[in-house]
């Protein structure tokens, strides 16, 4: 089984890296189209702009590469710009297409608070789910972030509210996303980290061959 944390060129990934190691996962920084997939479980990380982002997953090849993954039962998993990735469509600096592997739209935080939430907030689970076994309500995590994706309620699994209630959790199948940090979310987000791979990613080790 290998958790591959996809690398595309922006941001520092290590942080990830070092979540997972700590979990003793066997997870691999990658940025090799043949080597993502071979993997079984694919990480979408980091943050920054939504336009930018995708132009740098798609001049790598990587939107094919992850589409595939999923098709094939694939387990991906996007953290901050990466879930907001997952979705259709963003309004960051205009309107750009995201990968459509979930229904909804990336929105800009519009409220009378500072802009972008940063910092520790609550998060509310809304229905049962692997990944959330062991997390209480209220429980905090670290989020950094302008904008939020407006998604169906079937595909939100926790929330969080800063002025808005907004998705902290989605997911549907194989493809999950955060919208927090879970690898800067000190024992919450390990916990978090810990099911992922238990749940979703130790399931593709116990797979007959």
């Amino acid at each position: 089984m290998t958790i591959a944390v996809v690398d595309y060129g922006i941001g520092n990934l290590g942080s990830v890296m070092k979540a997972f190691r700590h979990l003793g996962a066997p997870a691999i920084l990658s940025g090799d189209l043949a080597e993502l997939r071979r993997a079984d479980v694919l990480v979408l990380p980091d943050d920054g702009a939504f336009a930018s982002t995708m132009e740098e997953i798609e001049g790598r090849g990587l939107v094919s590469v992850l589409r595939e993954a999923v098709e094939q039962g694939r387990t991906l998993l996007g953290i901050c710009i990466g879930m907001q990735l997952l979705f259709e469509e963003s309004e960051e600096h205009g309107r750009h297409r995201g990968l459509g592997l979930l229904p909804g739209r990336v929105r800009r935080l519009e409220v009378d608070m500072p802009i972008p939430h940063m910092g520790w907030n609550q998060l509310h689970p809304t229905r049962p789910h692997p990944m959330l076994e062991g997390v209480a309500d209220g429980e905090h995590v670290y989020f950094v972030h302008s904008y939020w994706c407006d998604a169906p309620a079937e595909v939100v699994l926790a929330e969080t509210d800063y002025g808005v209630r907004f998705p902290a959790i989605v997911g549907r199948g194989n493809v999950l996303g955060v919208q927090f940090h879970p690898e800067k979310s000190q024992a919450v987000g390990l916990r978090l980290m810990e099911n992922f791979v238990r749940a979703f990613a130790l399931s593709h080790a116990a797979r007959p061959a």
